[in-house]
């Protein structure tokens, strides 16, 4: 099985490189409960992975001051590189890229939420890198919208909504350092971290399908579906909730089945577990249905899902802790409140 190192590559991520002049760091996201139904106001859970990306900044004194950034992927290697000016942040590339295109859209609507933005005279070379890959559906462009927003100083919350779109749960995950609540109000999106350390922890299992799943279209489908029947959010918010609460993994199981016939019949959706039948045990889609990870829940060990899934093809499977980011503090219940803030502002 090829597995990455993720602890090893992210802790390497974190560590800010004495040249450099500024240095930002995001988490990645998996969305546990609430998917598509987090945008019409349902309580959701939501994971930070510990995996992310990093932004570093390095300024020189330049007359005729340009703007660089180069992305490098989690094998070290570069997959994007591009050229901007300074004043409307105008693409230099003689055939600009979707990828150039996009982040051309990010600098501008920074500009327009702070205009002193990247005004003096110095050249700017930034680098981002990733500790995932690409593929994995994690949160490249969220994490990204992050690291920018905490460089302008301005809103990661309005800066995304204003460019890429979604519930804002992925924004939220990458400023936190362990699992949150999260909900989008009609006020703004609020967050609370949360307890989420169950005793079959040991249990759950996450697995990369294969297939990129493109979340703007996925939600372009699920508003097709609109309006949703309002006791659909609050059934989704009450499993949310049910979720924190499960005492034994069977009673986890249960509530991923009832998740998912929920979205799959509101929805007209496919549950995952259609293609996996013979699985011993649940298996949950998260996020955008039909690709990126899944969750796993059996009462048998890492040996079995490996060896299940790999059959199938599917060799990168990660243990819950290996995954997901958990702060050291949370020792107990109490150690972490719940109580919803309102994260608009930087």
């Amino acid at each position: 099985m090829n597995q990455i190192n993720l602890g090893q590559i992210n802790s390497e991520l974190k560590k800010s490189p004495p040249e450099k002049d500024q240095y930002y760091f995001g988490h990645g996201k998996l969305l546990l409960t609430g998917e598509y139904f987090v945008l019409d106001g349902a309580l959701a859970l939501a994971l930070p992975t510990k995996v992310g990306q990093s932004l570093s900044v390095k300024y020189t004194p330049s007359f005729s001051p340009t703007l660089s950034w180069k992305s490098y992927d989690v094998n070290g290697n570069i997959w994007f590189d591009s050229e901007f000016e300074f004043w409307h942040f105008k693409c230099l590339d003689e055939n600009p890229s979707e990828e150039a295109l996009f982040l051309q859209k990010i600098l501008q609507q920074v500009r327009k939420q702070n205009s002193h933005f990247l005004r003096d005279n110095v050249d700017v070379k930034v680098e981002t890198r990733l500790g995932f890959p690409l593929t994995w559906g994690l949160g490249s462009s969220s994490s990204l919208i992050y690291n920018i927003a905490q460089w302008a100083y301005i809103s990661p919350f309005e800066l995304l909504f204003k460019t890429h779109g979604g519930s804002g749960y992925d924004i939220a995950c990458a400023q936190s350092d362990g699992p949150i609540a999260y909900k989008k109000g009609s006020s703004g999106p609020s967050f609370s971290p949360i307890y989420f350390n169950p005793d079959f922890k040991k249990n759950l299992y996450f697995v990369y399908l294969g297939v990129k799943q493109n979340s703007r279209e996925a939600v372009k489908e699920y508003t097709k579906k609109r309006p949703i029947d309002p006791a659909m959010i609050t059934k989704i918010t009450e499993l949310t909730q049910e979720f924190l609460n499960a005492q034994t993994i069977k009673q986890f199981q249960t509530l991923m089945v009832q998740h998912e016939e929920i979205i799959s019949t509101t929805l007209d959706l496919p549950m995952i577990k259609e293609q996996f039948a013979d699985f011993s045990g649940a298996i949950k889609s998260l996020g955008a249905w039909g690709g990126d990870f899944v969750l796993a829940a059996t009462e048998n060990d890492f040996d079995y899902v490996r060896s299940y899934f790999g059959a199938k093809g599917l060799d990168t499977v990660y243990r819950y802790s290996d995954l997901i980011s958990e702060p050291f503090e949370a020792q107990s219940k109490d150690s972490v409140k719940m109580g919803f803030s309102n994260h608009l502002l930087h």
